[in-house]
Formats: C-alpha cells, sequence, structure tokens
C-alpha cells in the first residue's frame, strides 16, 4: 500500500538556515502522527511541505500519492483537512455560512454543514455571527471546516488551543473516530498528556533534525528511563536498608507514600522486595510518560533555532 506521505531524504533551507535536515518519515493510512518539538524544531516546515505551501529544497515528498506543490496540488486539497493553531473567519457572516462558503471552495457536499456543525457542538449557535463566538467556538468551527469533505489526511497545528477539558476531550473523541475510520493525522502540539492516549507514533525534532520518532513503547525502550513506583502504606514499617543492594533511593512523598526510581530491568526484583515488607498497603507502577520521553530526547538537541512557530 502507498503510504499517505513520504519524506525521502527532503531538506528545506531558507538562505543560510537550514530548517529541515534530510529527514526521512513514512505515514501509513489511519495512522495518527504527533509532531513534537521546540520553536525551530521543523514542525511547521513539515506541515507547509505537506500543504505545498513551500517545496523542499532537495530531496523528494510525495503527499497522498504525487507532489503537493504540482500538478496533483488541487486534487490533494480536495482530500485533506487543515486546522491552523489561531483559526480567522469573515467575522460578519454566521457558522453556517462560513462552513457554506467553505464547503463550495472545497467542493464538498452541502448537506455536511449541518452534520458537522452537530458534531462539534456548534448547532445552536449556527446562526449566529462569528464575531460574537468565543475563542474555544472559533477553534471547534475550525475543526469542522477541516472535516469538509471526508478527509484523507487531517493537520492539527495546536487544536486545542482554547478548548476546556471537556470540549477537548471531545475534540479527540471526534478525531480518534476519524482515524479509526482510516483518515491519517498529523498533529502538532505541546500538551502532551492530552494527545498521549490517541497517537500511533511520535517524531520529536529538534533543530529541523529527527531525534526520535516511535510508539511510546519504542520510545520508552530507546530512551531506557526508569519506571516511578508509588508505594502506599505504613512506612516506618518499610525496611528502607534493604534498597542499598539495589542501589535505590526511596523518596518520600508524605507520611504515607513514598516514590522509587527504578531502571527497567530492576522492575521485578524491585517488586519481589516490596512484596516482602510489612506495611505495604498498595503499588501504582507508571512507565515514563510521553512529555517525560519529549524531554530526554529534547536535551540533545542544542537551544532552539530561530524561525520556525511551534
Amino acid at each position: 500500500m502507498t503510504p499517505v506521505i513520504e519524506l525521502q531524504r527532503v531538506t528545506k533551507r531558507h538562505g543560510s538556515l537550514t530548517r529541515l535536515a534530510e529527514m526521512d518519515l513514512t505515514i501509513e493510512t489511519g495512522e495518527m502522527l504527533a509532531l513534537l518539538g521546540h520553536n525551530g524544531a521543523g514542525k511547521t516546515t513539515i506541515m507547509k511541505l505537506i500543504l505545498g505551501l513551500i517545496a523542499p529544497s532537495s530531496g523528494r515528498l510525495d503527499v497522498l500519492g504525487g507532489a503537493p506543490d504540482g500538478p496533483h496540488a488541487e486534487r490533494l486539497r480536495r482530500q485533506l483537512g487543515y486546522l491552523p493553531e489561531n483559526v480567522t473567519f469573515y467575522e460578519q457572516l454566521s457558522g453556517r455560512e462560513v462552513l457554506t462558503y467553505f464547503a463550495r471552495l472545497k467542493q464538498a457536499e452541502r448537506d455536511q454543514v449541518a452534520v458537522l456543525l452537530e458534531r462539534v457542538g456548534l448547532l445552536e449557535a449556527a446562526d449566529r455571527r462569528v464575531k460574537t463566538y468565543s475563542k474555544g467556538m472559533r477553534q471547534r468551527l475550525g475543526l469542522a471546516q477541516a472535516l469538509l469533505g471526508s478527509p484523507r489526511l487531517l493537520l492539527l497545528d495546536e487544536p486545542t488551543t482554547g478548548l476546556d477539558p471537556a470540549a477537548t476531550r471531545d475534540f479527540y473523541q471526534t478525531v480518534k473516530v476519524l482515524r479509526d475510520s482510516g483518515c491519517t493525522v498529523v498533529i502538532s502540539s505541546h500538551v502532551l498528556p492530552g494527545i498521549e492516549p490517541y497517537i500511533d507514533r511520535a517524531l520529536i525534532l529538534g533543530k529541523g533534525r529527527r531525534l526520535a520518532l516511535g510508539s511510546l513503547e519504542q520510545l520508552r525502550a530507546q530512551a531506557e528511563l526508569p519506571l516511578t513506583f508509588r508505594v502506599h502504606g505504613h512506612l516506618p514499617k518499610i525496611q528502607h536498608h534493604h534498597w542499598a543492594d539495589l542501589h535505590l533511593e526511596p523518596t518520600p512523598i508524605d507520611e504515607r507514600c513514598m516514590e522509587i526510581s527504578v531502571p527497567a530491568e530492576k522492575k521485578m526484583p524491585v517488586l519481589r522486595q516490596l512484596a516482602e515488607m510489612p506495611g505495604i498497603e498498595d503499588i501504582e507502577m507508571s512507565p515514563p510518560t510521553l512529555e517525560h520521553l519529549y524531554t530526554h530526547f529534547s536535551a540533545r538537541s542544542a537551544s532552539p533555532a530561530p524561525g520556525d512557530n511551534p
């Protein structure tokens, strides 16, 4: 099966500044990929390349079977949805008029307008002028615009800006349904806990280069970060001197809780030792989160270069 997006040694330069350096990346149908990185890491450059707004300085880029900046571009844009970080619309139009206008531009069926307004929770406000919408409502209208035409590829740049926790959860559930139906999703976000349950892989960028790429499990294996054990119980009964054999240092959280940072290869020995200790009532074990992994891999890159927006 042909990949939805394929970059082969793609480099993008602006004068003497290299925004993306020899990037290799393949994204398959129905995959949700997160682009992560500091300002200047190359996330926006990748988005613009996929959209066909800029062309590679060297290398090869295919999106849905063709170059996004060539003759293929018009057909591509009818199969692609894009939600920028800061959405702007004609403020004198109603939400319904905005979607109808974009449906006409995208040659999408007009009956999608009401369906999408309901899906993003704007049906009751559909005939109000956009100038009366809150930032969160505008963001939801932007999502509805991106979903016009049932896109095969969805690009989301900081999509939950301005959304409250409930709206954010609903947003990702909507995206998950699209992904499960075969839509490929590329998302850029700084809210890593929010996207962690939904992504298939993450690409961590630093100064235009790939620092790490993989699923959470693959990134954890690459990073070799410790697990966190949180132990609850009657701590005075726990024999702290037993930890010296395993070279571990428990950290008290309060009178009934402590944390232990445990290398992955010591997980079972530590669990066995905890099971033999009196006074322990509960043990929580947490692997490194996406945020931990991002921090770890980003430390390989020097301070961000100026230029790219997140």
